[in-house]
C-alpha cells in the first residue's frame, strides 16, 4: 500500500514538472519570437526601409529622414465669442480649502472679502445706474412696472456674472454677493413703492424663480447661435409677448456687443474696483469694437 501511495505521489510530481517545463518552453518560445521580430525590425530600420504608417499623421521615415506629406487644413475668420473665447484655467486649491467649502465656508481669497463686497456693490450700482431703463421702455414698448425694471435689471446682472465667472474662486465669491445685492435693492424698491408685505414676498419668490431660469435661458443662449438667444429674451425679457422681431434683433444685438465689451475689461481691475460701462443701445456701428478705460483707484483697491 505505502509503494502504491508513492507511485502515485511521483507521477503527480513528474506531470507537475512537465506542465512546468512545457510553459517555460512556450515562454521562452514566445520570448525568441519577440526577439526575432525586433530584430528583424532593427535590420529593416537600417536599410531604410522602415515606415510609419500614413495614418498617423502623414510623417514618413526612411533612410534617417522624417518629412512630413502636404496637407490641406480648413481655416475660416471668425472672430471669437464668448463661447469660443479662451477659458482660463482651474485655479489650484489645496486640501485645507477644499474641506472648509465643503463644509459651507469661504477659503481664502485673491482679495479680502471686504474689497470684493465693495466692488460687487459698484458693479451693481453699475447695472442700475448706467442703464436707460427709459430707452428700454420706449424702443422695447416695455410698460413701467417694476417686473419690467426687474426684467432689465437682471439681464445686465446675468452679463455681469458670465463675466466674474472667468476669475476663479474670487470672482464666483462676486457672483453670491452680486446676487445678494440685487435682492436687497428689489426689496426695498418694493417697500419704497407701498407694495403690500404679503404680496411682495409672493412677487420675490416669483422673481427668485424667474431669475434662476432666466439664468439657463441666457446661458445657452449665449453659447449658442442667435436664435437661441433671440429665444430666450422673448420669454425671459419680454415674458412671450413681443410681435415686433425688431425689437428682439436689437436686444440680440445689444446682447452679444456687451458681452464682447465685458471680455475686453480686465479681471484684476474688475475684482478690485467693481467699475463697469455700458455701450448705448442702438449705435451706428455695433460690431465696432471700443476700448474701455481702464479704472483709477488706489493701493487699497478703493
Amino acid at each position: 500500500m505505502a509503494a502504491l501511495v508513492r507511485a502515485v505521489s511521483c507521477q503527480t510530481g513528474v506531470t507537475q514538472w512537465i506542465a512546468a517545463c512545457s510553459g517555460l518552453l512556450q515562454t521562452t518560445t514566445v520570448q525568441g519570437q519577440c526577439r526575432w521580430m525586433l530584430c528583424g525590425i532593427f535590420q529593416r530600420h537600417k536599410a531604410g526601409q522602415f515606415q510609419l504608417s500614413k495614418s498617423c499623421g502623414g510623417l514618413i521615415q526612411a533612410n534617417g529622414a522624417i518629412t512630413q506629406q502636404n496637407r490641406s487644413f480648413y481655416n475660416t475668420n471668425k472672430h471669437l465669442s464668448a463661447k469660443d473665447s479662451l477659458q482660463p484655467s482651474e485655479e489650484k486649491v489645496g486640501a485645507f480649502t477644499r474641506i472648509i467649502e465643503a463644509m459651507g465656508f469661504t477659503g481664502p481669497l485673491k482679495y479680502s472679502r471686504w474689497k470684493i463686497k465693495v466692488a460687487a456693490l459698484r458693479m451693481y450700482t453699475c447695472c442700475v445706474e448706467k442703464t436707460d431703463y427709459e430707452e428700454f421702455f420706449n424702443r422695447c414698448q416695455m410698460p413701467d412696472t417694476l417686473n419690467s425694471w426687474f426684467l432689465v435689471a437682471q439681464l445686465h446682472v446675468w452679463m455681469c456674472l458670465v463675466r466674474m465667472k472667468q476669475e476663479g474662486r474670487t470672482g464666483k465669491y462676486m457672483c453670491r454677493y452680486i446676487v445678494h445685492c440685487m435682492w436687497e435693492d428689489v426689496e426695498q424698491r418694493g417697500k419704497v413703492m407701498g407694495i403690500n408685505s404679503v404680496v411682495l414676498k409672493e412677487d420675490l419668490r416669483s422673481m427668485v424663480e424667474n431669475f434662476y431660469a432666466a439664468l439657463f435661458g441666457y446661458d445657452e443662449g449665449i453659447l449658442s447661435d442667435d436664435h437661441v438667444l433671440a429665444a430666450a429674451l422673448w420669454r425671459n425679457l419680454f415674458n412671450r409677448n413681443c410681435e415686433d422681431p425688431r425689437h428682439l434683433e436689437l436686444l440680440v444685438e445689444y446682447v452679444r456687443k456687451q458681452v464682447q465689451h465685458l471680455d475686453a475689461l480686465s479681471g484684476e481691475d474688475l475684482l478690485l474696483t467693481g467699475e463697469v460701462s455700458w455701450r448705448p443701445l442702438v449705435e451706428s456701428n455695433a460690431r465696432s469694437i471700443l476700448k474701455p478705460l481702464s479704472p483709477v483707484y488706489n493701493d487699497e483697491g478703493l
